[in-house]
């Protein structure tokens, strides 16, 4: 729908800019491919999985640790999309980006929860790693290799590690294989630090 992206475009995803280089208009056009990617195998509305993606993280901007709770109220505020959807379209995007982060323990409530979820875990260890070193440099004064990695490597052992917090819940087949061998190379710490230092070198 032309009007639907044409607004978002304009109106939504540049917002984006003013987050941490881990979260800019990079991660949300990544976010929408792959949601769509994602979305191709399930009986949803092709609309709904693209605003659902746009307005996902969107609550970054407000409070990072309720920026799920508070994407989903900017999406229900907003002036154009209650005027363009239905109030059952509404709820339903609203509720998916709820759910959508990433250390919930619940499944989310619908398929459109569950597509975003999916799909925000952008299960690519380049990018996994890239982002972490980015985040943690929007937060750290020291952006040394020895400083960050360390942190990084925390939060990804326990992220995306075995055991780890990360739940999928559809069976999207890359994710699930791209998992598996990534969990390799985080249990390998060697092979690990190799990684990251040559991503790290590219930043």
């Amino acid at each position: 729908d032309k009007k639907v992206v044409n607004y978002c475009e304009s109106n939504i995803i540049p917002k984006y800019q003013a987050l941490d280089r881990a979260h800019r208009e990079e991660h949300v056009y990544a976010v929408i491919s792959k949601s769509f990617d994602i979305a191709k195998n399930y009986d949803v509305k092709p609309a709904l999985v693209y605003i659902i993606a746009c307005f996902h993280d969107l609550g970054l901007l407000i409070d990072r640790k309720r920026h799920h709770i508070e994407s989903g109220r900017l999406l229900s505020e907003d002036a154009f999309i209650n005027e363009y959807f239905t109030i059952e379209d509404i709820k339903l995007m609203k509720e998916a980006i709820e759910d959508h982060r990433a250390s919930n323990q619940m499944p989310p409530r619908s398929i459109y929860g569950k597509i975003i979820s999916e799909a925000d875990r952008l299960i690519d260890p380049e990018v996994i790693v890239k982002r972490s070193f980015l985040y943690q440099m929007n937060l750290e004064t020291d952006h040394s290799f020895e400083h960050l990695y360390p942190i990084v490597r925390e939060h990804i052992v326990s992220k995306y590690g075995y055991g780890g917090y990360l739940n999928l819940w559809l069976k999207y087949e890359k994710h699930e294989e791209i998992l598996n061998d990534f969990r390799k190379v985080i249990d390998d710490e060697k092979l690990f630090r190799k990684m990251a230092t040559k991503i790290y070198s590219n930043l």
